[in-house]
């Protein structure tokens, strides 16, 4: 049976169980054996205990659950509402107030957590009873949790681009460096969003005597935010000095959590089983399905489908913007269907060669595919950042939309922006000598 058919096949077979209601990772995996049994016959299955294991043999993803569970131990031991409220004292008083608050705290979560839908909890459950308290528009504090949420897997450590690195053999490090410009100036875009929306229209964000805070309020927010900060410096400033890999800097950043968490929050015999368990839980899941996609490329592999993929682009003629504009359209259909770790280890180790070919800098497009993903976190009816805040909000899930939709104009905005100026992600690989 020709390669081409077990290709074609696999790909059937997936649609089919995905759309059947079946597990992603069980989808993906056997789609990919039925493709390699109908390309090579049985005995092609005798790979998958080397596949499987030469996928996750890999110092790359141990950071994952590191990552997962340095952010769980904060939020579980109540850190998040010492952060929170430090934060609020610096930047409320802009126009917007807590709603700037939102924003920021997630830009500076997001550097310790790696996850959007763990930035969104976190945030959410500190600030939503805030926000009703004071009288913010709902629409306007959900939309600023969801989208904020999204920042967590654009700035580094990001769980997304650790999945793109091991897929494309791209430095995780480097990736981490190119996502932190990029997810700076998505915030500063988000910020000014609502400072002119709160301007326009004050009656969206109260202002209050308390908005209103002296020298000595300032530097109370900033000792509150200080242990976040030397953590942030803990994890990020060892990769960025090349002191660390982003493996090693994990296990810094939990022993680090550890110690705020047992500082200034609660931590307990009943806080570490439950973060132990839950990250075990997440870390399984996102393992799982990567296994299970390395299995699914192979079996594309096999086909020869990459290299047909690759011929068929070219034969297209399209530029290579034409091209970007094309994976963003794919990319935005495809997230309203698929969750973001689902995104990516589906089209990344068939659009790898296309990429290459086309001369594409995988960097840039690692930062640019996260922000597609980030898109997909708040487009219903699968954007789980929608269901995260709707969940704490006790808000319906349409008014949680209607909140959120701004912001995909001002992703979309930002994705041309980085298309016009990619130096934006690559100025600052080129900079520094990482791991």
């Amino acid at each position: 049976m020709s390669g081409t058919f077990g290709s074609l096949l696999g790909l059937v077979l997936f649609l089919g169980l995905l759309f059947g209601g079946l597990w992603i990772p069980f989808a993906i995996a056997a789609a990919g054996m039925a493709s390699m049994v109908a390309s090579s016959g049985w005995i092609s299955l005798k790979a998958l205990g080397f596949v499987t294991w030469s996928a996750m043999n890999s110092a790359t993803l141990s950071a994952i659950p590191l990552f997962i569970l340095m952010a769980d131990i904060l939020l579980r031991a109540g850190v998040s509402d010492r952060f929170y409220n430090g934060l609020s004292l610096l930047v409320r008083r802009l126009p917007g107030g807590l709603l700037q608050t939102n924003i920021a705290g997630c830009a500076l979560f997001a550097a310790i957590s790696g996850s959007s839908v763990a930035t969104a909890a976190s945030i959410g459950t500190v600030a939503i009873p805030q926000l009703r308290d004071k009288g913010y528009d709902p629409a306007m504090a959900a939309g600023s949790l969801a989208a904020g949420g999204t920042l967590g897997i654009l700035i580094p450590p990001s769980i997304a681009m650790i999945i793109y690195g091991s897929f494309t053999e791209v430095s995780v490090a480097k990736l981490f460096l190119a996502g932190l410009l990029p997810g700076i100036v998505l915030t500063g875009i988000f910020m000014l969003y609502i400072g002119t929306r709160a301007l326009l229209n004050p009656g969206l964000a109260p202002r209050s005597t308390e908005d209103h805070i002296g020298l000595r309020g300032l530097v109370v927010g900033f000792l509150q935010l200080l242990p976040l900060l030397l953590l942030m410096g803990l994890v990020i400033g060892t990769i960025y000095a090349g002191i660390a890999t982003p493996t090693e800097a994990a296990a810094l950043g939990t022993l680090g959590s550890l110690g705020i968490a047992a500082l200034f929050g609660k931590l307990n015999g009943k806080v570490l089983r439950d973060s132990l368990t839950a990250t075990l839980k997440v870390s399984s899941a996102i393992l799982f399905i990567t296994m299970a996609a390395f299995i699914f490329a192979y079996g594309m592999e096999k086909g020869g489908v990459g290299k047909s993929l690759t011929e068929w682009v070219a034969g297209l003629g399209l530029s290579k913007n034409e091209l970007m504009l094309v994976l963003l359209v794919f990319y935005a259909l495809l997230g309203c269907v698929v969750d973001s770790i689902g995104m990516i280890v589906l089209t990344i180790p068939l659009l790898t060669p296309v990429l290459v070919a086309m001369q594409v800098d995988l960097i840039w497009f690692g930062v640019a595919l996260v922000v597609v993903v980030e898109l997909g976190q708040i487009t219903p009816p699968l954007g789980v950042n929608l269901f995260v805040i709707e969940s704490i909000a006790k808000r319906g899930l349409m008014e949680v939309i209607r909140g959120t939709l701004p912001y995909h104009g001002l992703m979309i905005l930002f994705l041309f922006i980085l298309a016009v100026f990619p130096e934006i992600a690559t100025w600052l690989p080129q900079q520094m000598s990482v791991r």
